[in-house]
């Protein structure tokens, strides 16, 4: 098995959004894989015109994919994935792995034939995928258009180790992927999945302050960005608590320990607890509609 995760093999795409764009831009800038080996479908061409940009191969047969790709990854919008899986079934073999990045939807609702109401047929039980596939669910954000992604992955009960591998090792080529219990997946979520938007309303913020007190818009925005991913990247590098590298940059009676002062005036930390809180609720309630 270490010689075929080593080698490049063929990823099929079904759904070709931005976030299938760019998990494929990722592997195959990163060598993982060779665009040619790259297989997408869609319904029409308003989407697949990118990974043809690509040098990938297209088709709108999602059987296609499946009969040519035996690691497929669906991204097709959570509302649409039953439907999709429920029409791939019969090509599905044991030799596949099949990985979901639809929001929402659990492993257990892809393993387990649970009762739902497809397109024109009435409330039953439905087999989604044959039994004893190798299903593994990801939880990713949109950095990984950048290749800077914080992404989770949790297995389902057919899925191995080499099975887990071998994803974690692909998708690393679209930023940082760590596999953990199905039960974080809503928190990431609400944490790194909103915190994306979160993050921005911050650096906005940031930078208006900076323009209030008379710095141009321009300059302002990006010296704010900077200071995020310098942050960012001492965090991840040195391996400190954030407390720690805040603690670095304070100073008796200086400016940072003023303004933090005015954060904490403001609500700050408990807002940032309380969206991170708020966000994972959400996903909870998505998931269990």
């Amino acid at each position: 098995m270490a010689d075929e995760m080593s080698e490049p093999r063929r990823v099929g795409f079904v759904g070709a959004g931005r976030m299938a764009e760019a998990i494929a831009q990722g592997l195959i800038r990163a060598g993982k894989v060779e665009a040619k080996q790259v297989l997408a479908s869609a319904p029409t061409d308003k989407n697949l015109c990118h990974f043809r940009a690509l040098g990938c191969q297209t088709t709108h047969s999602n059987h296609e994919v499946l009969q040519n790709c035996p690691l497929v990854i669906f991204a097709t919008k959570p509302q649409v994935l039953p439907a999709v899986l429920a029409e791939v079934a019969p090509v599905v073999t044991t030799e596949h792995i099949i990985v979901s990045v639809a929001a929402g939807i659990s492993l257990s609702s892809m393993e387990e034939a649970p009762s739902l109401r497809l397109p024109d047929t009435e409330l039953s039980s439905v087999q989604l995928l044959p039994p004893k596939t190798r299903v593994l669910r990801v939880s990713p954000n949109l950095p990984c258009v950048v290749q800077e992604g914080a992404m989770v992955m949790t297995r389902g009960h057919h899925a191995g180790n080499e099975d887990a591998k071998l994803l974690q090792n692909l998708l690393e080529a679209c930023g940082q992927c760590i596999e953990v219990p199905e039960s974080y997946v809503d928190i990431h979520t609400g944490l790194s999945g909103s915190g994306v938007a979160f993050v921005c309303t911050f650096s906005e913020a940031l930078a208006e302050g900076a323009i209030k007190m008379g710095m141009p818009s321009d300059l302002a925005h990006r010296i704010a960005a900077q200071t995020l991913l310098g942050t960012a990247k001492m965090l991840q590098q040195e391996g400190k608590h954030p407390a720690q590298l805040r603690t670095d940059v304070l100073t008796p009676a200086g400016t940072t320990i003023h303004g933090l002062h005015a954060l904490e005036q403001g609500g700050f930390r408990a807002a940032a607890m309380s969206a991170v809180e708020a966000a994972t609720c959400r996903a909870k309630e998505l998931s269990k509609k």
